[in-house]
């Protein structure tokens, strides 16, 4: 008689860094089997003193959703042993709030109308305008502006932090250019309209620099989605 023997299936797996340990924790078994081998591995290798020094955990889940009550219990549990703390947790998942958030943050907004004085135009996003800016009017966006028009008024983009955006005009004749928190003023053009595209953005000293619109590819390559 053959007696085959099989090893149990480690849900849990420890592993020791410079930054403290990492658990990765298997993402296809049940929540009550996970939690139950995590308390079983992690009393086993407890330490017994409890005055040492803090140890870090990084909790990877991979494509499993924890809801706040068991992201809470995992986090309980593991501050329940001696000198342990979580320090952060990584999931493949993200909450449908957050997705939404997420592509409010890099969709392009399109819009097509004039942006008076005294008006402002505010997006997440890219900002795709099909007019102009005029004088006192305001346009702001989380990432990249793009005016199929004129820019006469003021333009923010990079709202939010962002310096590796850009402003893009039919005509660049702005009152004040900001990408991230780098303001520029009015660049000194002769009277004359220019007849091509031009771009805004940062340089490597950290000034707004405007130029032609086909430099772009060169210096943000990663600009087409």
């Amino acid at each position: 008689m053959n007696v085959v023997n099989r090893q149990k299936q480690s849900y849990v797996t420890i592993k020791g860094t410079k930054d403290g340990l990492t658990l990765h924790l298997d993402d296809t078994c049940s929540y009550d089997d996970l939690i139950a081998e995590l308390e079983e591995k992690l009393t086993v290798n407890e330490p017994k003193e409890s005055d040492g020094p803090l140890v870090s955990v990084h909790l990877k889940v991979g494509n499993r959703y924890l809801t706040p009550k068991q992201e809470e219990e995992l986090r309980a549990l593991i501050r329940g042993k001696n000198n342990l703390v979580v320090q952060s947790i990584d999931s493949n998942v993200i909450t449908k709030e957050e997705a939404l958030q997420w592509k409010r943050k890099t969709e392009i907004v399109s819009v097509s109308k004039i942006v008076r004085s005294g008006q402002v135009l505010h997006v997440q996003g890219d900002l795709l305008l099909i007019g102009d800016v005029n004088p006192g009017g305001t346009v702001i966006a989380g990432g990249n502006i793009f005016i199929l028009g004129a820019l006469r008024g003021i333009a923010h983009a990079g709202y939010y932090g962002n310096k590796d955006a850009v402003i893009a005009a039919s005509i660049m004749k702005p009152m004040q250019l900001r990408i991230s928190d780098v303001m520029s003023r009015a660049p000194d053009y002769k009277t004359d309209e220019r007849n091509e595209m031009e771009c805004a953005y940062i340089d490597d000293d950290n000034q707004i620099v405007v130029d032609r619109l086909q430099l772009l590819t060169h210096l943000r390559p990663n600009l087409s989605r």
